[in-house]
């Protein structure tokens, strides 16, 4: 384990999936959502595939053991990858962010729903804050604040990122359940290889001949993907979960930096109080699994013989 190596990997993941976003928010008002995710995706694949065979791992890539789990997985992923690329052309880039930053604390939710999961008083309290945090960042935007004046792009803009959350959420438990059987370079090619065929049931629905600069932003994003893919899993092969996970978090400064810098977005109390709010109840659910981790670890010892 190096946990300085697998923060930095994790960081790294972290800013170059900020800038991947940034990259699709530049051609969100011509490009449609399902057109941006398949370049997303087909361009991630020769990245993964090229790391794979690297690794000598590319034929545990392509190993599936539960088919219909990957199918799963791939319409709630790729269904939140919409929602999200959809909502970036509407809300500024560290709005989209703080509410994405609902989908762990959804997952809490779902796993307890769907996987039968044990959910205390402590992580439902994250929860509640958590979640608290997000209607703070989407009153505004859903003209729900004394004077507050979104329009109707920026409250649809606000509703399909807050849904694409909900699908990342969903996702996040169909990955649960396949980790039982599958292994990470599985569940990362075929997720891209659905992804991209999955985005071509909206090729009836609008897809546009992108110009010269938006076919090259939008490879970039989508090889980017693929970086970022990679530097996520292998922060995970260098350090602990626990002590990476929070890093996810330094994305709002990332998101403030670039969205003041290249978009003239400047960041509103809400928002940022709101994200506050958010981040605080990750970071507490965080160190929660990690408690109850090291809990189970050292009941499994007390039974060893």
């Amino acid at each position: 384990m190096r946990p300085l190596r697998g923060i930095a990997l994790k960081l790294g993941s972290v800013l170059v999936f900020i800038v991947m976003a940034a990259l699709i928010k530049t051609t969100a008002q011509h490009v449609p959502a399902g057109q941006t995710v398949f370049f997303r995706s087909l361009f991630a694949i020769p990245v993964i595939v090229a790391w794979l065979a690297l690794r000598g791992e590319l034929a545990t890539g392509l190993r599936v053991q539960s088919p219909m789990g990957h199918v799963w997985r791939g319409i709630m992923g790729t269904s939140a990858m919409g929602l999200g690329f959809a909502g970036l052309g509407y809300l500024p880039l560290p709005d989209v962010t703080a509410i994405g930053y609902a989908a762990p604390l959804l997952t809490v939710v779902f796993a307890a729903m769907f996987l039968g999961e044990e959910v205390r008083a402590f992580r439902i309290s994250a929860v509640v804050l958590g979640l608290a945090g997000v209607l703070i960042v989407l009153a505004p935007r859903l003209s729900l604040g004394q004077g507050a004046e979104p329009g109707h792009a920026q409250a649809l803009g606000a509703m399909l990122v807050l849904g694409g959350a909900v699908f990342a959420a969903l996702a996040q438990v169909f990955i649960r359940k396949l980790v039982q059987t599958e292994q990470t370079p599985a569940i990362v090619f075929w997720f891209s290889l659905t992804a991209t065929l999955l985005s071509l049931v909206t090729l009836p629905f609008g897809w546009v001949i992108p110009t010269a600069k938006e076919t090259a932003l939008l490879i970039t994003a989508g090889l980017m993907g693929g970086v970022g893919q990679i530097l996520l899993t292998s922060s995970y092969r260098e350090a602990d979960a626990s002590l990476v996970a929070p890093f996810d978090y330094a994305s709002m400064l990332f998101a403030l930096a670039i969205g003041y810098v290249v978009f003239d977005e400047v960041p509103t109390v809400p928002m940022l109080s709101g994200a506050a709010l958010i981040i605080t109840a990750g970071i507490l659910i965080i160190w929660r699994e990690r408690r109850l981790g090291l809990e189970r670890v050292r009941q499994r010892k007390a039974m060893t013989p």
